[in-house]
């Protein structure tokens, strides 16, 4: 077989059940996937990728995040001809090793396939799921064109403001062969040289302030890989004299907002603006909060330049900084990651 596929879709990260099982997030991951499906079937896209982490919680799946996984699962297998589940380290039980994957029950869909036992390498395109031990070092003897995975790799941006480290393990390097190397794992757009971190399908959370680049890839085969936006949550911060000169070009019902109190106002008075605004917008949460002097000025064109570090990336950039020879720093960020 010369050709993998010949129009693939392919997204990654969704993670149902996250925000403690939240419906309203698990309802935004079945919108995304029914806007998928839509997208893919304008563009005659016969295969479908998913490049890992469909669940959040590695321990165990809340039976209301079960039962969308179920639904969700059955739309993809009657849109697509063959749909490619590559598993993620937060669909692994155990955190070094594939011996369990949280969505082993969709292989009651004989066109949907799960990569979990092995790198699956069929003519000019690889598979490859979490890389456990000392696996990574079979990249270097990949032969393929495409490689589609869940990969660690150093130096991108874990998201908008934390740099993955080095642990002298995966390189970019080793994919010496592959044209396109497409991943998941990573919740931030971005591409350097032949790597593609395709994104998680939309915002999830303030680390992802400002950033909209979210969506899905669509490639057809031997052309170039086509990023499509979709219109889901977004989260922004901005000041509040910003908003109020223009709350239409913020607002929506699935926005989640901070403004910064940069006005002097009375209490009543900022609950009387909260109240008109969600009143007229229905944003999902509309947050006014204090402000430092030094903080005066925020540019909302900053477009994530700017972001209000959460206690993810306070946590990162301070296990980045331990320094000892009897902690195994990677193993650390692993272990928070997984909690």
């Amino acid at each position: 077989m010369s050709n993998f596929f010949s129009k693939v879709a392919v997204f990654t990260d969704i993670h149902f059940g996250n925000k403690n099982n939240s419906r309203q997030h698990n309802m935004d991951c079945e919108d995304f996937v029914k806007w998928f499906i839509r997208e893919a079937k304008k563009r005659g896209c016969e295969t479908c990728i998913f490049c890992g982490d469909w669940h959040h919680h590695r321990a165990s799946v809340n039976v209301s995040t079960l039962n969308y996984s179920v639904s969700n699962f059955r739309m993809l297998s009657e849109a697509f001809e063959k749909v490619y589940l590559i598993v993620g380290n937060h669909d692994l039980f155990y955190r070094e090793k594939r011996e369990i994957n949280s969505f082993a029950f969709a292989k009651v869909h004989d066109n949907i396939h799960i990569i979990n036992d092995d790198i699956l390498e069929e003519g000019d395109v690889a598979l490859v799921p979490w890389l456990v031990g000392d696996e990574w070092k079979k990249m270097k003897k990949l032969k393929s064109r495409y490689v589609f995975g869940h990969f660690e790799l150093p130096h991108f941006m874990m998201n908008a403001i934390v740099e993955m480290p080095d642990h002298g393990e995966l390189q970019v390097d080793d994919f010496k062969k592959a044209d396109y190397v497409f991943s998941g794992h990573f919740h931030k757009r971005q591409q350097r040289g032949k790597v593609h971190y395709l994104g998680s399908p939309f915002a999830h959370n303030y680390a992802d302030v400002w950033d909209d680049q979210r969506g899905a890839m669509f490639l057809e085969w031997g052309g170039e890989p086509v990023y499509v936006n979709y219109d889901g949550p977004r989260y922004i911060r901005l000041n509040l004299s910003d908003l109020i000169d223009a709350p239409e070009d913020y607002l929506n019902d699935k926005t989640y907002c901070r403004a910064m109190l940069d006005v002097q106002i009375s209490y009543e008075e900022a609950n009387f603006i909260k109240e008109t605004f969600v009143s007229q917008f229905n944003p999902r949460e509309l947050s006014l909060m204090p402000i430092k002097k030094e903080d005066m000025n925020i540019d909302p064109a900053m477009d994530g330049d700017f972001i209000m570090e959460s206690v993810d990336q306070i946590v990162y950039n301070q296990l980045q900084k331990v320094e000892s020879e009897m902690i195994n720093q990677k193993l650390l960020m692993d272990i928070y990651k997984d909690l």
